[in-house]
């Protein structure tokens, strides 16, 4: 599955060794193409930056890791009622790269899309996809 992982993913990821930690690495260890574009970097790393600069070579380590798009051209927004424009670009860059999901920690203004397709695109909380991908008993 080619998966669009937000700037709040990759900081959670980095941030700590624990839950999204692990659920990146699930995510690469099985195969999933895992994208990223400049935009969502740049974020991940003022945010990194800000909070925990000890965690940028995690940071570092992790980009090596998965895919990476350069920053979708401001005309590509994805035109959705109620994202606001920065947003609308995270969800252009997945729509531009094909992936099948969009995976987004941010309640605030994705979560009411929260396992809708929007522009082609299924937007996930890392729970839902995580339920989605590795079904337990």
């Amino acid at each position: 599955m080619r998966i669009f992982l937000d700037a709040n993913i990759l900081f959670s990821a980095v941030k700590s060794d624990g839950a999204f930690h692990v659920f990146v690495a699930m995510l690469l260890d099985a195969g999933h193409e895992c994208w990223v574009d400049g935009y969502v970097v740049y974020e991940a790393r003022r945010n990194i930056m800000a909070k925990a600069p000890g965690r940028l070579p995690h940071l570092d380590g992790l980009v090596s890791r998965v895919r990476i798009s350069a920053v979708a051209p401001a005309a590509a927004r994805a035109e959705v009622d109620g994202l606001p424009e920065k947003h609308r670009l995270v969800l252009a860059a997945a729509v531009a790269l094909e992936c099948d999901a969009l995976v987004t920690g941010d309640r605030t203004h994705f979560g009411k899309f929260y396992g809708r397709l929007l522009a082609g695109v299924m937007i996930h909380s890392p729970r839902s996809l995580y339920d989605h991908l590795f079904p337990h008993p």
